[in-house]
């Protein structure tokens, strides 16, 4: 069972750990069209498109990531208050009925969004770059990695539940 924790965490922490460094191509793009826009008065058409392109994977591929690190808005002050074995009740059934039919839902709507965009050939709008397929497929990929999590989460929160302690 440690195995396959550990293997859930692995997963979620190297997506998050690659997908993070998009923030610097996307600071230097924004630096880019700033000093451009303002400066030399020569705006680019794409780069608001590039700017989104960039900034969707990176806050949705690391959301599995910050799940992993418990970094997600939470109720923390009336959540820590409650024994360990109810928070581990609590996180049963918030995750059996809100976290994993939300994540189930999600995947199975991204992967035909994304599906109908790769059978379409879909560019944007106004610059007319390819990649909009590649970017759609982020957001079944996103769930998919946080259901990965979310049954990691699960299994510890039974452990809590049964035992009153993490495993």
């Amino acid at each position: 069972m440690h195995k396959f924790l550990r293997a859930c965490d692995f997963i979620s922490e190297w997506s998050g750990k690659i997908f993070m460094w998009l923030i610097i191509p996307l600071t230097g793009l924004v630096a880019f069209e700033v000093i451009s826009r303002r400066f030399f008065n020569a705006p680019h058409i794409w780069s608001l498109e590039v700017t989104n392109y960039l900034y969707g994977p990176h806050f949705m591929i690391v959301a599995a990531y910050t799940l992993l690190h418990k970094g997600h808005v939470a109720i923390d002050l009336v959540y820590n208050r409650f024994p360990p074995r109810i928070r581990g009740v609590f996180d049963i059934i918030t995750y059996s009925v809100l976290y994993f039919p939300f994540c189930i839902l999600m995947a199975y709507h991204g992967t035909r969004f994304a599906a109908t965009s790769w059978a379409i050939h879909e560019t944007s709008e106004s610059a007319a770059l390819g990649v909009v397929p590649l970017v759609k497929t982020v957001i079944p990929v996103t769930f998919v990695l946080l259901i990965i999590q979310g049954i990691a989460n699960f299994i510890r929160s039974i452990g809590l539940a049964v035992k009153g302690e993490e495993i």
